[in-house]
């Protein structure tokens, strides 16, 4: 595949915009640039299921749809059997509560959509664990290796993490199960109030394994959005081409 096009589609917009109007408006502008467009809780809850029919209008890129879905085993597979419905290709699931749950992703893999599991969110930092309940000692590390290792064992087809945990991800896990990484933040952006605590850049993603990044604010709060995208696929690129 020419690494232009591979670059592209590893580069996935986060549409957390609050209407429908300035989903649109992203969509249209980024339709060339990016290969995937993420919807999140916000937007879905917000727009329901039309908000989909916006990328499928205005471009050719994938869907990730993130919901983080987090319930007993029958309604995440109901919920996942109704995500395949709309094209969504990819799809996430909290991966805190174990195989049962992660294992309804073996039932929807006919219906080409991918399942993710969340590992641990990239706003925590390990000085954080203690008081989310977590036992003294315990790593975030080894704490993301073990739900990728349910994630990988249950049938998903990959996990969301962060930029610091990929490599051992792949090591772990094979190179074909899938690394999507957020919290992905240039040395050139410029992001208030930011939440994220584990973050890379895209160059540092791409090169420790990950598949996928996601990014938004980078690009959503640049002066020329498009620009800003291009900018993060030529440093995909030249991750890459190593």
């Amino acid at each position: 595949m020419n690494l232009s096009i591979l670059a592209k589609n590893s580069l996935i917009f986060a549409l957390d915009v609050p209407n429908r109007k300035e989903a649109e408006r992203y969509v249209r502008l980024l339709a060339d640039t990016v290969g995937c467009f993420k919807i999140g809780l916000e937007l879905f809850i917000k727009e329901g299921p039309d908000v989909l029919k916006i990328v499928k209008q205005h471009s050719s890129a994938s869907i990730f749809l993130d919901l983080k879905l987090h319930d007993i085993p029958a309604t995440v597979h109901s919920a996942l059997r109704a995500a395949a419905t709309h094209g969504v290709r990819f799809i996430t699931v909290h991966g805190s509560d174990g195989g049962q749950i992660l294992q309804t992703a073996t039932e929807v893999k006919g219906l080409g959509l991918e399942v993710l599991a969340i590992t641990v969110l990239t706003s925590i930092s390990e000085s954080k664990l203690g008081g989310l309940g977590y036992k003294e000692g315990l790593s975030l590390r080894q704490l993301v290796l073990d739900r990728a290792n349910i994630a990988k064992k249950s049938g998903c087809a990959g996990v969301v993490c962060s930029g610091e945990e990929v490599a051992l991800i792949k090591q772990k896990c094979s190179n074909d199960f899938k690394a999507v990484v957020p919290g992905i933040r240039p040395i050139w952006a410029d992001i208030k109030k930011d939440d994220q605590s584990r973050i890379v850049t895209p160059r540092e993603a791409i090169s420790n394994g990950a598949d996928l990044i996601v990014v938004g604010r980078p690009i959503r709060d640049a002066k020329e959005p498009s620009v800003a995208a291009l900018k993060i696929i030529e440093e995909i690129e030249s991750a890459l081409s190593v």
